[in-house]
């Protein structure tokens, strides 16, 4: 014996089944001789020194849209570490040299890009923390790219009043 619960639960589970949409329609547009490599989107969300959160995208795609171009964006970390008073950038980019890999940085944006046959990468990575462009130094070892900026400690401004 079913209830009217039962069948409106049902009811609603079909409607949200239908919905969904089939796997085989993403890979619809795309033939299977595209030698652009994978398609992949997705977000980090990080939290800043301020308390705020922070959602960077990355992917050679965006929702709803074709692939925008045949190199893949790196996938990129950045770490702040306040003890050694440096920010870390470490970017996965396996298959290619380290003579490949091309950096560019302009203002606070980091601009990397590698390329070694059909191995293409690339990505623009803001920096959200004052550092000393100048102080960049980068190693590339077994796929991994490492990028360390000194961190500007800003000395603070006013002055001090004692109470009396």
């Amino acid at each position: 014996m079913t209830s009217f619960f039962d069948t409106e639960i049902d009811r609603i589970f079909k409607k949200m089944s239908n919905s969904f949409f089939d796997v085989n329609d993403i890979f619809e547009g795309f033939d299977g001789n595209s030698n652009s490599g994978p398609v992949f989107y997705g977000c980090t969300m990080t939290v800043g020194p301020d308390g705020k959160p922070s959602v960077q995208e990355y992917g050679n795609v965006k929702p709803d849209c074709s692939p925008v171009s045949d190199a893949r964006e790196a996938i990129v970390d950045t770490i702040v570490d306040e003890k050694e008073k440096v920010v870390k950038l470490i970017a996965e980019m396996p298959g290619v040299e380290k003579t490949d890999v091309k950096i560019l940085v302009d203002k606070n944006v980091v601009g990397i890009t590698a390329e070694r046959g059909e191995k293409k990468y690339h990505c623009k990575v803001p920096i959200q923390h004052k550092v000393d462009e100048n102080s960049a130094k980068a190693t590339y070892k077994n796929g991994i790219l490492q990028l360390v900026f000194k961190l500007v400690v800003e000395k603070q401004t006013g002055k001090r009043v004692e109470v009396e």
